[in-house]
């Protein structure tokens, strides 16, 4: 039976967690299932827009908080979602993360439809988690409490919970939700959209330098993530003096600031998602500096997957999940979460050229293998009609 599920997230089209859900409604969409995801337009504007893509309706709601504010807060998106969705009937309704702009509009949906209900939670935002991140302590001190009631109240409320890493699923377990409840649903691979490619090629597009060794990193970062990356590099470069640090996409930390060889990091700034494929390509490596916090306990880096996606060897810090799957699978190594173990590792991958090569292989064939988004939706429809 083809099911009406609703997918609900917090996050502006293209940003965070709308990857997740938007990744897992297209699969679910190739199944056969009528999918909606609500998310907020990225231009801050009063109105709605729609669009269809891969037989998913995405909704781009209005949001008016502006900056920083834009992420999950806004009375008005939360009314204006909850009236918009009001006369439509869903058998499954899926909050990703539980902020006010998604969790509301999705109790109140499900209660009127008589839907299931379902929050995911994939980044640990409350005590303990990326709220300790914030650099401002009045931030953290009005945010704390906001961020822990919203993260745990509603847990046990719903029908059932995806979790993205073994943090979070001991966590909401603590919350009194039984095990049968939860899905340990970790990101996917998006295997068709990234692939790998040639370095000389890529590099020769991109006119990156064509015989320095090249590490690379995509997406966002945390504060002490930060300087952990660019200590690291400046190690690195102790070991290849002509090394580059790629920062792939919108980084929003001035990382050549926090180096002692700023002319050696180069920064994409914002990319489609569609460009990623040559600049992954020309990297010789890619690195998850993570630092062992709350933060990067609970969540599952994307960008491993990516990078897993694009078959390049990892250099990672020991840190959550990212630890069981490099030990499982021989896609790059480990460190420990310092800047000279890091970057030695780092420095291993590049010298050793036919283990690197062996890894990008393996890399690209788990991507395949075990974590396309396909075998997520799949794991993901069975949970929602077990829940039935």
């Amino acid at each position: 039976m083809k099911l009406r599920i609703l997918m609900l997230v917090f996050n502006a089209v293209g940003y965070g967690t709308y990857w997740r859900a938007w990744h897992l409604a297209r699969c679910l969409a190739e199944r056969g299932h009528r999918l909606t995801l609500v998310a907020m337009n990225r231009v801050r504007e009063p109105r709605f827009k729609l669009f269809r893509e891969q037989g998913v309706t995405v909704i781009a709601a209005p949001d008016l908080f502006w900056g920083s504010l834009r992420s999950g807060w806004d009375p008005y998106a939360m009314l204006m979602r909850t009236l918009w969705l009001a006369p439509h009937q869903y058998d499954v309704v899926h909050s990703f993360e539980c902020r006010p702009t998604a969790l509301i509009p999705a109790v109140a949906v499900a209660r009127r439809s008589a839907a299931l209900l379902l929050t995911d939670w994939c980044d640990w935002f409350g005590a303990g988690g990326s709220v300790e991140e914030r650099p401002n302590r009045l931030q953290r001190m009005i945010m704390r409490p906001l961020e822990t009631f919203f993260e745990e109240r509603f847990r046990a409320a719903a029908a059932g919970t995806t979790v993205i890493s073994s943090t979070l699923y001991h966590k909401t377990l603590a919350l009194g939700v039984p095990p049968e409840r939860i899905l340990r649903l970790h990101a996917g691979a998006d295997v068709e959209a990234i692939r790998p490619g040639d370095r000389a090629a890529a590099r020769q597009l991109l006119r990156l330098p064509a015989t320095a060794p090249i590490v690379g990193y995509l997406g966002q970062i945390f504060p002490r993530d930060a300087q952990l990356m660019a200590a690291s590099f400046d190690a690195l470069r102790n070991y290849y003096p002509n090394a580059r640090l790629l920062l792939i996409g919108n980084l929003d930390h001035d990382i050549a600031a926090l180096s002692a060889h700023p002319a050696a990091i180069i920064r994409t700034g914002s990319i489609a998602y569609e460009q990623l494929n040559p600049y992954l390509a020309a990297c010789d490596i890619c690195w998850l500096p993570l630092c062992d916090s709350g933060a990067n306990r609970g969540r599952w880096p994307l960008k491993l997957n990516d990078y897993m996606a694009a078959g390049r060897a990892t250099a990672a810090t020991a840190v959550g999940d990212v630890t069981e799957v490099m030990e499982t699978f021989p896609i790059g190594m480990l460190a420990r979460d310092n800047p000279a173990d890091l970057a030695r590792v780092a420095a291993e991958l590049l010298t050793d050229v036919p283990n690197r090569i062996k890894m990008e292989q393996t890399a690209r064939m788990i991507a395949e293998q075990v974590f396309d988004w396909r075998f997520q939706a799949a794991d993901l429809e069975h949970f929602y009609r077990q829940l039935r």
